[in-house]
């Protein structure tokens, strides 16, 4: 298997709002490729996918109870440290909630969280040791 990551598709309740979030509220370009129970944004590499939560769950064959921490969290890389609050205060305004504030980090960065409108967590940070090339790829040594 070659070491990739294509899509993230996240399980939604309630499409045009989550499109409505991710593309109004944070800027993300829509995919023309998006279809009425479908959306697709382009990240730089990594495509973003809405689905509706129990059709995802449908498909993937497991059941569409849950709830509480879903064990993973999607990240955000900045360029600047202070980038980290303006990048959390944009999601604020479009709708997110804000489960950790700026703040330095126990390793030498500097981040915070928000939830999305369905839960899901993204991690907004800045990190020196990994830094971010012009065309936005972070850069793992």
């Amino acid at each position: 298997m070659e070491p990739r990551v294509s899509f993230i598709t996240l399980g939604v309740s309630d499409m045009q709002r989550s499109i409505q979030f991710y593309h109004d509220g944070l800027g993300f370009p829509l995919s023309s490729a998006s279809k009425e129970d479908v959306a697709f944004f382009k990240t730089g590499g990594i495509v973003l996918a809405l689905y509706p939560s129990d059709k995802l769950a449908e498909d993937a064959q497991v059941p569409a109870e849950g709830s509480g921490f879903g064990r993973m969290t999607l990240a955000h890389n900045v360029r600047r440290k202070e980038d980290v609050s303006n990048v959390l205060a944009l999601a604020a305004s479009a709708g997110a909630t804000i489960t950790k504030p700026a703040q330095d980090t126990f390793w030498g960065g500097h981040g915070g969280y928000f939830a999305d409108p369905d839960g899901h967590l993204w991690e907004v940070v800045w990190n020196p040791f990994f830094p971010i090339t012009e065309d936005g790829r972070v850069v793992v040594p």
